[in-house]
């Protein structure tokens, strides 16, 4: 925990290699996350950043990583998050999180400017089953999933699910006391949970809340509804999902991030929980 004090934790940041071209490689993520005292999660939806974070750790660069259970990582299976779990080696002070699939469904039609990192590559080709079946219960690889990130050094994250979906999630780790659950961008508009929604689960263990800057950078949310989950929540983390070309740099975010906190309505010690103290609990292990 004593590493993961740091005036930021970011526990959404996209680098390359990935989908769509991205700003920066791990380690000059990790540089710019450095030059403002903080921690970076690599997130790719290629599949796992666990090796390229070790590297840059080994560097003395503030950086953990990933795993994201697309079909074209491994899919949804314990094996692939122990493998990366192994990779990720035993010298970082934060968790390996990893993430529900993000290639299910429909596309979800982005706002966003992406150019393809490999010109072979087509996400749709990719996109696999979604993580409840036709009866809307948890398919039984997820359930092992949520079974084994009980017992692994982990954070498991929801991905890209959708409103139902992430509850069903919620219920099985309820049920399993499973210790840590990140529940991705919910009220982003692809997911869908309510502030209710929030208020509900507020009392099951373990269950943060993630906001993230690209959610309002792209006018999906503002930043009367940041203070909004705030208040429903006790477990909001404040993440960028950034690292997009065209959008700010981790500097940059945090100055704009400043106005936004403050139109929010948030106190010092609010800011402070959801920039720092929350998602370095989350983290730590």
């Amino acid at each position: 925990m004593r590493e993961l004090a740091r005036r930021v934790v970011d526990v959404h940041y996209h680098a390359g290699p990935d989908l769509y071209r991205r700003r920066l490689t791990t380690g000059g993520a990790g540089r710019a996350y450095a030059d403002i005292d903080g921690w970076v999660v690599i997130k790719s939806h290629l599949g796992c950043t666990a090796a390229s974070a070790w590297e840059a750790r080994q560097e003395g660069l503030p950086v953990s990583g990933t795993v994201v259970l697309n079909d074209l990582a491994g899919g949804v299976h314990p094996r692939v998050m122990e493998q990366a779990v192994y990779t990720h080696g035993e010298d970082s002070p934060a968790r390996l999180v990893v993430h529900l699939p993000t290639l299910v469904g429909p596309a979800h039609a982005s706002r966003l400017r992406r150019q393809p990192f490999h010109p072979r590559l087509d996400p749709d080709r990719w996109r696999g089953a979604r993580v409840t079946d036709d009866s809307g219960r948890l398919r039984r690889p997820v359930r092992e999933v949520l079974r084994a990130a009980r017992d692994l050094p982990v954070v498991l994250a929801t991905g890209h699910c959708d409103r139902e979906e992430t509850l069903r999630v919620v219920e099985e780790a309820a049920r399993l006391e499973l210790p840590r659950l990140l529940l991705t961008h919910p009220t982003h508009p692809m997911t869908g949970l309510t502030l209710d929604d929030l208020a509900r689960i507020a009392d099951v263990p373990g269950v943060h809340v993630e906001v993230t800057a690209l959610t309002l950078l792209l006018g999906h949310r503002d930043a009367r509804h940041l203070g909004d989950v705030v208040r429903a929540h006790p477990r909001v983390v404040f993440s960028s999902d950034l690292g997009q070309p065209d959008q700010p740099d981790p500097a940059a975010w945090l100055t704009t991030s400043e106005r936004w906190f403050a139109e929010a309505g948030l106190t010092p010690q609010q800011v402070r929980a959801v920039t720092s103290l929350n998602p370095a609990a989350l983290l730590a292990l």
